[in-house]
């Protein structure tokens, strides 16, 4: 063999040692970065995205290009076929956007009315799937679109199809899709969790099982005991439900303040993690070998992540934990519960991860490369957002690393910067 051919062949082998042990597939260099759903293509945050910058030069790394028109709010972006999609809220009305990768924009489209209570502002990130565009308002409009022209394809109006009320935030789920459905949970009478027809917004069944209302939660998907299930937590429980016939697998009681449920759960080896905000703390779920019930295996209060997101890294869970109750970025071991650190600097951050660093955005704007190790953590880069215009509004949109790039939402900006690492020869 060669020896350019010997040294890609270990480049290969160690970014797969990397990646395999977070259990996700490396991707080819060549192959264009897509992120097509909130949390990426596996819905963990978690970027196999290699040769990024170890650490950061003095004032971050550069910026590529600003987007000042996103419209109120914190959505995320999805990115795929060459676009990057987000939401916002312009005035009265919530509305679609496409980007190019340059960032000039292709459409804009509506979809209903935008939220007027409690922080306004757009929640959701839309869903890619085969060229169609499927988001869901605050206000309880779930609507496809292409993802070509912004053409409307179909809407649904969840208040009055399911009885959805929206809490005291609005609804902020990003839609779910699996097979031929859409997955969502309006939490209405007339549907606490439901599953539409991705082609036409009809329904493919209803469960109206569940006594709870609708939270903030997103949900994931899991295949358990032969048994693909749709997992989420509601306004007092974290439930499953069965992605072919809707029926309820199994229910904990999880109570939080203000019933604000917003964390994704996260699944692994039978196994589910849920967490809530404000003293609340995160539970680990044991699902029983028949699928039919979920025991506690353990509560720790450190970790109660309000809505940052929570990654599961070989074998340990990172997080933001409530400022308030004095926490920082949590570090807690996935089987035991027992904290590992808790470094308060970095106060309340959303979080991601890419080529060995993890990406924390504070709720203040404030961006930081950091370096996680067994003992603690060391930042590694930091700089500050630009405030953006119309005023000091919370950074809650979770970074996103693809293609070489950071995508960072605050408000109604988009900032896309560099972080590649420099290129070989």
């Amino acid at each position: 063999m060669k020896r350019n051919a010997i040294g890609r062949a270990l480049e290969l082998a160690v970014a797969g040692l990397l990646v395999g042990a977070l259990s996700a597939p490396a991707r080819a260099a060549e192959r264009p970065c897509e992120w097509p759903q909130f949390h990426g293509p596996r819905r963990d945050n978690i970027s196999t995205e290699t040769g990024l910058l170890k650490q950061w030069p003095k004032g971050g790394p550069r910026l590529i290009w600003r987007y000042s028109d996103c419209g109120r709010g914190y959505a995320g972006v999805s990115i795929a076929g060459g676009r990057i999609f987000t939401s916002g809220d312009f005035a009265e009305t919530e509305c679609l956007l496409a980007l190019d990768l340059e960032g000039q924009r292709a459409w804009r489209a509506k979809n209903g009315k935008s939220w007027r209570g409690a922080m306004p502002g757009a929640r959701t990130t839309p869903t890619y799937e085969d060229g169609v565009l499927y988001h869901m308002n605050p206000t309880g409009r779930l609507a496809a679109y292409r993802a070509e022209s912004g053409q409307e394809i179909w809407s649904v109006d969840l208040r009055k199809e399911f009885g959805s009320r929206p809490g005291q935030w609005a609804l902020s789920e990003n839609v779910i899709l699996d097979g031929n459905a859409v997955l969502c949970g309006p939490g209405g009478a007339k549907g606490r969790i439901v599953a539409l027809r991705k082609d036409t917004g009809k329904r493919i069944w209803v469960n109206t099982e569940v006594s709870d209302g609708p939270a903030y939660c997103s949900p994931i998907l899991a295949t358990h005991a032969g048994v693909r299930q749709m997992i989420t937590i509601l306004e007092k429980s974290i439930v499953s439900v069965s992605v072919r016939t809707g029926t309820l697998l199994w229910r904990h009681e999880h109570k939080t303040k203000h019933n604000q449920n917003v964390t994704m759960p996260i699944f692994r080896d039978g196994h589910v993690y849920a967490t809530s905000g404000h003293g609340t703390g995160g539970r680990l779920l044991k699902i029983a070998p028949g699928g039919r019930e979920a025991t506690q295996v353990w509560l720790n209060k450190d970790m109660d992540n309000c809505h940052g997101g929570v990654l599961l890294l070989a074998g340990r869970l990172f997080g933001s934990g409530c400022r308030l109750y004095g926490k920082g970025l949590v570090c807690v071991d996935f089987r035991s519960g027992k904290t590992v650190w808790n470094d308060r600097r970095l106060g309340k951050v959303s979080i991601a991860y890419a080529d060995g660093r993890l990406y924390c955005l504070s709720d203040r704007g404030r961006m930081s490369l950091v370096e996680a190790g067994p003992k603690g953590c060391r930042v590694v880069g930091q700089f500050d957002l630009p405030r953006p215009k119309g005023g000091g509004q919370l950074a809650l949109s979770h970074p996103v690393i693809c293609g070489g790039r950071l995508y960072l939402r605050h408000w109604n900006e988009l900032f896309v910067y560099d972080v590649r690492g420099p290129r070989r020869p």
